[in-house]
Order: C-alpha cells, then structure tokens, then sequence
C-alpha cells in the first residue's frame, strides 16, 4: 500500500505512547479480574495488533487488546477445567472469527446481519454485563469475586472503591480531550492513593520482582468443555468487532468494509485472538476507547498503533511493572467495575432502543427473555464432561431461536448493527 501519511518518526513514535496509555487501563483490568498476568495480556495485545494489521495491510489504525465480553466464562471455565484448557478455549474462539471470515468472504458482508440480528445479540450483550454484575459489587465491597472471602474490611474497602467509582464517573462526563479517554487510569490512581493511605497495598512483591523478566507465558490444552464455555461467546464481540471498524471508517472517511474488507479485518481479530491462547493471554478485541482517540487526535496514520504495540510488548518485560499492577487492591477494581460491567448491559439495551426491536411480538419478547434468563441465572445443561451453562448457553440460544422461531426474514430488512456496539 502506498504511504499516504507522512508524519515524522518522532511524532508517530509519541502517538503510539498515547494510543497504548488510552487502552491500558481496559487492557491490564481484564487479565487481573480473571487471575491471568498482566503482562502476557500487554504481549498478546501487542502481538495481537501486529497480527491485525499485517492481514490488513496495514490500513486501519485500530488497537487490539482484552476483550471484557469473555471475563463471565472465563472465570467459570477457569474454576472448573483450569487456565490452560480456558486457553484452549481462546483459541478456538479465535478459529470462530477465522471460520466467520472466510463465510463473509463468500456470501458478503450482509451474512453477518442475517445471522446475527439485533434481536439476538442485544440480549447476550445485556447477559454479559449484568452476569458480571456480582463480581464487581463483591470486589467493591472487599471481598473475592464470588464472594467467598472478605479480603479488605468492608468499611475500608468502602472508603477505597466508592471514591474510585466516582472519580472514573466524573472523568468520563466531566474531562476534556485526552483526559476524557482515560476515566479508568485517573479510577485507579485515586483508587491506589486511598489504598496507600489506609494501608491496603502490599508492595513486596514489586520489591522481590526482578526489573526484566519473560512474562509468564501458559501453554493451552484442548478440553471441549472449556471450549463449549468459550465459543460462544465469540458471538457478541463479532458484532462489537464490526463496530468498531465501521467506527474507525467513520472518524478516517474511509470505507474499511470494502478494503481491505470485513473479511480481512474478522481474519486479523481472529489471528489475534488465538495468538493470545497459545501465549496465555485473554481474547482480544477492538478498543473504542483507541478509536476515540485517534478522532480527537486526528491521528489517522496506522504505523501509531505499530508503535502502541511495540510499546506493550516492550512493557511486557519489565517484571516489577506487572508486579505493580498484580498489587492493585480489590476494592479499587471493584468500584471501577460497577460501572464497566453496567455500561456493557446499556450497550445491549441501545441496541434494541435505536433497531426499535419490538417486544411486543411474541418471537422477539421469547428469544430476549429466554436469554436472559439463561444468561444471567445461570442456566446450564449437560454434565461436567459436556455442558452448556450461563453466557455460552445463552448465546446459543439466542442464535437456535432466531433461526427456528417463524418470521426470521422479516428482521432482514433491518439496518446493519449501529456502529457503537
């Protein structure tokens, strides 16, 4: 592709340095929720996004990095097979993008929509967000995730997690420029100051880390339970991956639909994705936040993000700065986490708000009801061998329904999936 940019190295090189500071608080939270290390996540982030734009071309100034949609099934999967076959999972989830690209590259663009309408992707994005919700209220209150350890006293914990929520609700409606990109970064410090001053932080474990050292890379393992679990899922950030590139087309005034094509950039999400199960490392995604940026910044050149990903793997290397992050308290991630997990439902209640899917037809009320309460109950079918339980079966359903349930083709007529997914 003729280089059609001719920005200085220098500045392209700060650019980069930018680029990752908007993505870094999404990508490192990801990986600390579900006990993965921090610093495989900034390598396969960074691997990740170099996969991307050599499929593309090198075209579409694009950051990948972990992906929020896996966190639910993730821990499950986690709990009960273990991180190496969740890996394996990651893997296959990717194959999901790959085998998605290669459809789209047959039958268009449009395939997508078809199978994947509002109506069926909205509940599995609300399912996501709320599933998670008890997650982030136990975080906040000092306790584990599931809620089976109180780890800070709860008044302490309190004092931590609710001034971090509303520093990163404040950043969010009240920030100008840059500073508006980054509500979950100015979150944490606040979050991390408190938690110095009452005492909450242990760092001795950044003293006892070395200043270089090779992240700690997993080998995965196939085990299709885990699988089932993962697969799924894919569903939901597919959508959100075309999204973002309609996103990113509409901030540069470029078409990348149609070049380098929606089966390119699914090709490059899904080689992305499965590289980041071989390493160790969660699913990746497109990053609004990144997209955000670049439309403030005008910084439409992709060789930013070569740099954005050179950056995270270089700091994937540095031990104490992983340590550093592993020793973020939970009561700080906790209050963050209030509104993340809430904001990820509100993306699926825009999504039936702005296609107006009406609920009021018997087939749309069944399909968003059954998902969400196999979504957010719990559901699970099967036994501990083969089993289908929470998001994942929720997915599914959604999709079986879809197809099975009469006047399918009247959603056809329904415009593609709105951009902010």
């Amino acid at each position: 592709m003729q280089d059609e940019y001719n920005d200085p190295l220098w500045r392209q090189v700060v650019s980069g340095a930018q680029m990752l500071f908007v993505a870094f608080g999404a990508l490192v939270l990801m990986p600390l929720i579900t006990g993965m290390d921090p610093n495989v996540a900034l390598f396969t982030a960074g691997i990740g996004t170099l996969l991307f734009q050599l499929v593309t071309g090198r075209q579409v100034p694009v950051f990948l990095a972990s992906s929020f949609a896996f966190i639910a099934p993730i821990l499950a999967a986690k709990g009960e097979f273990g991180l190496p076959a969740v890996l394996g999972g990651v893997v296959a989830s990717g194959l999901v993008y790959i085998l998605l690209s290669a459809v789209v590259r047959v039958k268009g663009a449009g395939f997508i929509d078809r199978l994947l309408p509002p109506v069926v992707i909205a509940p599995v994005i609300i399912s996501i967000g709320l599933a998670l919700s008890p997650v982030a209220v136990n975080m906040a209150m000092g306790k584990a995730g599931d809620g089976s350890v109180q780890l800070v006293p709860y008044e302490t914990a309190m004092l931590i997690s609710m001034p971090a929520l509303l520093t990163t609700l404040l950043v969010a409606v009240l920030g100008s420029g840059l500073l508006r990109l980054v509500p979950i970064i100015a979150g944490i410090v606040v979050g991390c100051v408190l938690a110095a001053f009452f005492g909450v932080i242990d760092s001795s474990g950044v003293a006892a880390a070395p200043w270089l050292a090779m992240p700690a890379f997993v080998t995965p393992e196939l085990h299709w339970g885990a699988i089932l679990y993962m697969v799924p899922v894919a569903l939901a950030p597919a959508i959100e991956h075309i999204g973002g590139v309609v996103a990113i087309g509409s901030v540069t005034g470029k078409n990348f639909i149609k070049q380098p094509g929606l089966h390119r950039t699914l090709l490059g999400d899904g080689l992305a994705t499965s590289a980041a199960g071989v390493f160790g490392g969660p699913p990746n995604t497109t990053y609004a936040e990144v997209t955000g940026a670049v439309m403030l910044t005008k910084s439409f050149n992709p060789k930013i993000m070569t740099w954005a990903a050179v950056f995270a793997i270089a700091l994937a290397f540095i031990g104490k700065f992983g340590a550093a992050l592993q020793s973020i308290p939970v009561p700080v991630m906790g209050g963050i986490l209030c509104l993340l997990f809430g904001s990820i439902a509100v993306v699926g209640l825009n999504t039936l708000i702005r296609h107006q899917v009406d609920l009021s037809e018997a087939r749309n009320l069944i399909i968003v009801s059954v998902t969400l309460v196999f979504g957010i109950g719990g559901m699970a079918i099967g036994n501990n061998d083969f089993a289908l339980s929470g998001i994942s079966l929720c997915a599914i359903s959604a999709l079986l329904l879809n197809l099975v349930l009469p006047g399918g083709s009247a959603w056809h007529k329904h415009p593609p999936l709105d951009p902010e997914i």
